[in-house]
C-alpha cells in the first residue's frame, strides 16, 4: 500500500491563524431566538441590553424607618430627636419602595420606640443611607451582554433582572464524529487480541455538549477507503462540522488526508506540536473537517485547539496562574509540548504537579486541572521553575484541593472518591512518586500530605527516621494505623516464588519501582537479606512508577514476577506471595492539621466506609490511629491524640 506524506509541518499559531481565516470565510452561524430561561451556555449573537433598571425604584436596604434626612441632622445621644409616624418616617422592612418625602434608612436596631406613633433616633442620617437607588446594579439600556458572550448562570440573573424575555443567540453546531478503525470495537464487545474499545468519540460528544454544540455521532468505520468516503459524504452533507477520529496519521492504511483533498481541500496536514502532530484541517463542501489522530491525549489536545473555539464561535477567556513545579519537566527541542498537570495551593502557593506525559495517557486528561505550556526549541524546566500554567477546570477551587505527593496505594482513590461521596469540600490530588519523593515534597513546601513507607532494615521501624533525616527542622505529624502487606506478583504457577533468591534459580524475570519509593527499598532489602547481587536479577533497572503498572507488567507477560501490595494483585488476578507487612503512614506538617481539608482527609480515613473498602479489597489492616509528633530541632518523638 501507497503511505501518505505530511505536508510540510506548521507551527501551532500559523494553524490555529490559518483555520480561523478559512472557516471565517467559509463558514457562518445560524441565529434563533430562544427565551431566556433556556439560554443558559448558549452564545450571543447581538449585543444585549437592559429594558428595565435594577432596581427599577428606590429600594429599602435594611429593615428600620424611612426617614427624611434633614430632620435627623441634630440627633445625637444628649439630644435625642423625636419623629411622628406617617409624617416624619414610616417603618419600611428590606426591599420596600422609599417613596417620597423619604430619601434615607434608619437601621431598627438604632431605632428607640416610644409609643405607636413615635420614635427616637440619637444618630443621624444622611440621604440615600441604606437605601438602593434605581439603577444601583444597571440601567435602563445599558448593555448587559457584548454579542459572542457565553451565558452562564450569574448571566440568566441579570437578564431576567433587566427584563429580557427573548434574546438572540447562534443555533448549536452540529458536530459529526466519526470513529475510525478496524481494530476499534464499541463497547459492550466481547474483546480479543488486539481490540480497542472506542472512547474518543465519546470524549468528543461530551466536549461538544460541554461547549454547547450538538454531537452526532456515527458508528465506526473500518479501514476501508470506500466506506469511509460514504460515511464522510453523510455526515458532511447532515452536520456543520465534521471531526474525523485516526487515520490522520501517515500509515498505509491512512486515508483521512486524500479523501479530504479529493472531495474538498487539505489546508494543513501536520502540526509542529506534542502531542498532535498528524492532525489534519480542511473543508468539503465549505463546512470544516477535522482529522484528529487516535492516541487519546492527541486527540483531546486537536479537539481542544481546533473544535471547541469554533463550537463555542468565541477564544474563551483562558485563566492563567504562575505556578511552582514540583518536579522536572524536560522537553525534546523538536516540538511545542502542552504537559498535564494537577494544580494545588500550598501555604498561599500555586504548586503544578506534573501528570504522565504520554499520548494515550487518558487518565492524565482525567486527573488533569491545568496544562503547562513548553514552547519549541526548549529544554523544558528544572524542579521548582516558575512557569505559567493554563486551569482547564475553573469550577474546581484550589484551596479547596489536598494535595498528596508520594507513596502509590489504591487507598488514596478510595479516599478521592469517599471525599466526594460524603459531599465535602475538599477535594484530592494524588501524585505518585515514591516514599522519598513525597518527602522531600514536604520539604520543599510542595503538598499538604506524602503517603510514605520507608524501611528502616536495622531496626526495622517505618519512616521516622527518613522524616528525622530530611524534615528535623519542622515540626511534622506522623499519621500511624494503617497496616498492608507487600509480596510477589506471579502470573501462572510455573513462575511461583518464595524468595527473592527463586528469580535467579529460576532465571524469571523482574519489574521494579522507582529509585526512592517504599516498595524499591523494601525489594533491595529481600536482595540483601538472601545475598542476591542486583546484577543477578533480570530486569532490575526496568522501572515503573505504581503498583498497578507492576501488575500489568506481570498480567501481560512483560515480566515474570514484581513487588507490590496485595490488593493490587486480588484487583488484577494475579498470583500472590505475601512476605511483608509493612506500615502505610501519612506525613503532614504540623501547622497544616487544623486546616479543613485535612480535617476531612482525617475523618474520611477513619470512616466506616472507608474501612469496609480495606475489607473488601484485601490486604490491609486498620489500627486505631496514633499520631507521631516529630517536633522541630529537638527531634523529640510523642504519640498523642487527636
Amino acid at each position: 500500500m501507497e503511505r501518505n506524506i505530511y505536508l510540510q509541518t506548521v507551527t501551532l499559531e500559523e494553524a490555529l491563524q490559518c483555520f480561523e481565516d478559512k472557516t471565517t470565510a467559509s463558514f457562518r452561524k445560524t441565529i434563533e431566538e430562544i427565551p431566556v430561561e433556556g439560554s443558559f451556555g448558549r452564545i450571543t449573537a447581538e449585543p444585549i441590553y437592559a429594558k428595565y433598571s435594577n432596581p427599577n425604584f428606590n429600594a429599602s436596604a435594611m429593615d428600620g424607618i424611612a426617614v427624611i434626612s434633614k430632620t435627623t441632622r441634630m440627633a445625637d445621644e444628649r439630644n435625642p430627636v423625636r419623629l411622628t409616624k406617617d409624617t416624619e418616617f414610616v417603618f419600611v422592612d428590606t426591599g420596600d419602595v422609599i417613596c417620597e418625602p423619604y430619601d434615607s434608612v434608619i437601621m431598627i436596631e438604632d431605632v428607640r420606640i416610644i409609643d405607636e406613633t413615635h420614635v427616637e433616633i440619637i444618630t443621624p442620617s444622611h440621604p440615600w443611607q441604606h437605601v438602593r437607588m434605581i439603577g444601583e446594579d444597571f440601567v435602563v439600556g445599558e448593555m448587559l451582554l457584548t454579542r459572542n458572550h457565553k451565558i452562564t448562570a450569574v448571566d440568566l440573573g441579570a437578564l431576567v433582572s433587566g427584563g429580557i424575555e427573548k434574546l438572540k443567540v447562534y443555533a448549536p453546531l452540529r458536530v459529526g464524529l466519526i470513529p475510525t478503525g478496524t481494530e476499534i470495537v464499541e463497547i459492550g464487545t466481547k474483546l480479543k487480541s488486539g481490540d480497542i474499545l472506542e472512547s474518543n468519540t465519546r470524549m468528543f460528544a461530551g466536549l461538544v455538549l460541554e461547549s454547547g454544540g450538538m454531537p452526532i455521532r456515527y458508528p465506526i468505520v473500518s479501514d476501508d477507503k470506500e466506506l469511509l468516503r460514504q460515511a464522510l459524504q453523510k455526515a458532511v452533507k447532515e452536520n456543520d462540522f465534521v471531526v474525523i477520529n485516526a487515520g490522520s496519521s501517515a500509515g498505509s492504511e491512512d486515508y483521512t488526508a486524500s479523501l479530504i483533498k479529493e472531495l474538498g481541500e487539505v489546508w494543513i496536514h501536520g502540526i509542529d506540536i506534542k502531542p498532535g502532530k498528524p492532525a489534519i484541517l480542511g473543508a468539503i463542501e465549505g463546512k470544516p473537517v477535522v482529522g484528529i489522530p487516535g492516541y487519546p491525549v492527541s486527540a483531546y489536545m486537536t479537539f481542544k485547539h481546533f473544535v471547541i473555539p469554533m463550537i463555542e464561535g468565541i477564544k474563551p477567556p483562558q485563566k492563567w496562574m504562575e505556578a511552582t513545579l514540583s518536579q522536572a519537566v524536560p522537553s525534546s527541542l523538536k516540538h511545542k509540548e502542552f504537559v498535564r498537570v494537577q494544580l494545588g495551593n500550598v501555604d498561599g502557593k500555586v504548586i503544578a504537579t506534573p501528570l504522565k506525559r504520554g499520548a494515550a495517557s487518558t487518565m492524565s486528561l482525567v486527573k488533569a486541572n491545568g496544562i503547562l505550556t513548553i514552547e519549541k526549541e526548549s529544554e523544558g524546566f528544572i524542579s521548582g521553575s516558575k512557569v505559567m500554567v493554563e486551569q482547564t477546570r475553573k469550577h474546581l477551587e484550589l484551596e479547596k484541593a489536598l494535595v498528596s505527593i508520594g507513596s502509590h496505594d489504591l487507598i488514596m482513590d478510595w479516599v478521592a472518591d469517599l471525599l466526594l461521596g460524603e459531599k465535602k469540600e475538599t477535594y484530592l490530588l494524588s501524585a505518585h512518586v515514591g516514599s522519598l519523593g513525597g518527602i522531600l515534597a514536604i520539604k520543599r513546601g510542595e503538598a499538604h500530605v506524602a503517603p510514605i513507607h520507608l524501611l528502616d532494615e536495622n531496626t526495622g521501624e517505618y519512616n521516622v527516621k527518613e522524616v528525622l533525616r530530611y524534615l528535623s527542622g519542622e515540626e511534622m505529624i506522623l499519621i500511624k494505623g494503617m497496616k498492608r502487606w507487600q509480596g510477589f506478583y506471579m502470573r501462572k504457577e510455573d513462575t511461583m516464588i518464595d524468595s527473592i533468591r527463586d528469580l535467579v534459580q529460576k532465571n524469571l524475570s523482574f519489574i521494579n519501582r522507582q529509585k526512592g519509593s517504599g516498595t524499591r527499598l523494601l525489594t533491595d532489602y529481600f536482595l540483601k537479606k538472601d545475598l542476591v547481587n542486583k546484577d543477578q536479577i533480570k530486569g532490575y533497572e526496568t522501572e515503573v512508577l505504581t503498583h498497578t503498572a507492576v501488575a500489568q507488567a506481570v498480567l501481560s507477560g512483560n515480566a515474570d514476577v514484581g513487588v507490590g501490595i496485595e490488593s493490587v494483585a486480588r484487583q488484577m488476578g494475579l498470583s500472590y506471595k505475601a512476605v511483608a507487612k509493612e506500615d502505610y503512614d501519612f506525613l503532614i506538617p504540623k501547622r497544616f492539621m487544623e486546616m479543613t481539608i485535612i480535617k476531612d482527609f482525617i475523618d474520611t480515613i477513619q470512616s466506616e466506609a472507608f474501612k469496609q473498602r480495606l475489607v473488601e479489597a484485601g490486604g490491609y489492616e486498620i489500627e486505631p490511629l496514633q499520631y507521631v509528633s516529630i517536633g522541630g530541632n529537638s527531634c523529640k518523638i510523642t504519640l498523642e491524640g487527636r
